[in-house]
């Protein structure tokens, strides 16, 4: 995993995130995978940025969300690029009890800071997500 510093290529955010930082910088993520030693690697290299840095990546996907995630270190924004999805947010962190924000192609939700929430995509559909860099929980989805 490495910050490209000066990526004037295009960037395909489905394989290759994009950090932003400090400074307005943004820096693609080359070898970025959801592997724990390179999440470790990831959270290393943008530590400088605190809860001020934010991850954006596109994801393609289908069905429901096997987990829930919570990022304490700021804001997320879900975007749908393409097909139908469905964010859901336990209430009171009661997975039976959820507030349901349904999105089409250009549609998007902010996720709190803090807030535990899953990403359930009606067929094949697209989002892009922009989040906190640092700190992201996860947890099961029963």
């Amino acid at each position: 995993m490495e910050l490209i510093e000066h990526g004037r290529h295009a960037i395909d955010l489905l394989t290759t995130p994009l950090h932003l930082g400090l400074g307005s910088r943004a820096r693609p993520v080359q070898g970025f995978a959801w592997d724990p030693e390179v999440l470790g690697a990831y959270a290393a290299a943008v530590a400088a940025d605190g809860g001020e840095g934010r991850m954006v990546m596109i994801f393609d996907g289908e069905g429901a969300g096997d987990h829930w995630e919570r990022h304490p270190a700021g804001d997320e924004v879900v975007v749908c690029l393409r097909g139908s999805v469905k964010v859901v947010r336990p209430v009171d962190g009661v997975e039976g009890a959820s507030d349901e924000v349904v999105l089409g192609p250009g549609e998007a939700t902010v996720n709190a800071a803090g807030e535990w929430h899953a990403v359930d995509m009606d067929g094949p559909a697209r989002i892009l997500t922009i989040t906190a860099g640092v700190g992201t929980e996860h947890r099961r989805r029963m």
